[in-house]
């Protein structure tokens, strides 16, 4: 564990430059677990019962802007209505708590958040299956404040390949590439958490703007598809993206990994698909932890992936994205939104500079979004609205 010494200094740098976090799935806890009564989840308080978010731990946390994720589930028969839920929830916490939170569209308001104390709150949608095969929609979104699509979630959409999922279009398809101009006309980051590493290429091929990995780790320390092979990383100096660490423990320790295959396998040959919560299932799955204790993450798990990532990509490339609210389990010593600070010590024990950290927590993130707008200003001068769908490009 770090030493105080390292936690005051921790603080004391956050205060100066708070962590952007790329990935917080607050929204979807509030319509899951209240359907959106956020009189029931008020996050003015106290909310530790039930969530890894509310405003106090944030604060104490140093964060200074939340890309909330404004994420539905492929399988919804109308995922697109339930995304601008999603938008809405957002919209209504940031004016329901303005001392606190400011909805955030630009770098400069993400400064300018940071200048009078306010939490930027930003939003990005999780999952192509958010826009329907449809570039207006794309464009609704983008006019909502939606500042990131993430391309697929665990699923392939018709135009990109999932990483947890079979192949399917190999990458990106023609239309695909042309959501992604589109993006970088509009100004959206192309976000490549989620997405097979062919999709991360193609994606890399294509763009005029710089990308984000909002809630990803490095491959070659935890060999789990999710996470973003060295051979990706290398391209973000060229590109001028960002790869935002996640804490999720399946995706950045390796016995976690090698142990959720285990018990997927263990439900598979007692009759259950591993996806399964109903109480039998449950059942079968107590017995094996019981026999097996799950591995636990740390916070230097998390910190390995970022001295590799950076040894790879560079620290003008780095962030983080901790994908709370998203996720059952938390490393040790990243319980929740509060511990920003103990990932920061750790990296000041291991010999990261003030000046690298202030990269790292606060002024990539906010240097990629500005410069996806720069882009956005040159090509908007050039070409319109693409009018093209996925019937045109993809027959």
């Amino acid at each position: 564990m770090s030493s105080r010494t390292s936690l005051d200094d921790a603080r004391a740098l956050l205060a100066e430059f708070p962590v952007v976090d790329g990935h917080n799935d607050l929204p979807w806890a509030l319509r899951e677990q209240v359907r959106y009564d956020l009189d029931a989840r008020d996050v003015a308080g106290d909310q530790s019962a039930h969530l890894h978010t509310d405003i106090p731990r944030l604060r104490a946390g140093g964060v200074g802007a939340q890309f909330w994720s404004v994420y539905v589930r492929a399988d919804l028969p109308d995922a697109v209505p339930a995304t601008l839920e999603q938008i809405d929830c957002v919209r209504r916490l940031a004016a329901r708590h303005p001392e606190d939170l400011a909805l955030a569209l630009t770098a400069a308001d993400m400064e300018a958040a940071r200048g009078r104390g306010r939490i930027a709150s930003l939003m990005g949608a999780e999952g192509g299956h958010s826009i329907a095969n449809s570039l207006g929609t794309l464009r609704g979104l983008y006019d909502l404040g939606v500042r990131y699509l993430t391309l697929t979630h665990n699923s392939n959409v018709a135009w990109a390949d999932s990483a947890t999922d079979e192949p399917g279009v190999g990458g990106l398809s023609a239309f695909g590439r042309e959501v992604v101009r589109e993006m970088n006309r509009l100004g959206m980051l192309v976000d490549l958490s989620h997405v097979a590493a062919t999709t991360m290429r193609d994606a890399l091929d294509t763009t005029s703007a710089p990308v984000i990995f909002s809630h990803s780790s490095a491959r070659a320390v935890c060999d789990h598809p999710r996470n973003v092979p060295d051979d990706v990383l290398e391209r973000l100096p060229a590109n001028g993206g960002v790869a935002m660490v996640t804490f999720v423990p399946k995706f950045v320790l390796q016995a976690a990994v090698d142990w959720t295959a285990a018990a997927d396998e263990n439900l598979r040959a007692h009759g259950f698909h591993h996806l399964d919560t109903t109480a039998g299932a449950m059942r079968v799955h107590r017995a094996f932890e019981e026999a097996r204790p799950r591995p636990v993450a740390t916070v230097a798990t998390v910190a390995d992936h970022l001295d590799h990532m950076r040894e790879v990509a560079g620290v003008d490339h780095l962030g983080i994205g901790g994908d709370y609210d998203g996720t059952a389990f938390t490393p040790d010593g990243l319980d929740d939104v509060s511990c920003y600070p103990n990932l920061i010590a750790e990296l000041l024990d291991r010999g990261w500079s003030k000046a690298d950290l202030a990269k790292l927590t606060w002024q990539n993130a906010v240097r990629v979004l500005g410069a996806a707008e720069d882009v956005a200003r040159e090509l908007r001068a050039t070409r319109g609205p693409s009018n093209a769908t996925i019937e045109d490009l993809d027959g």
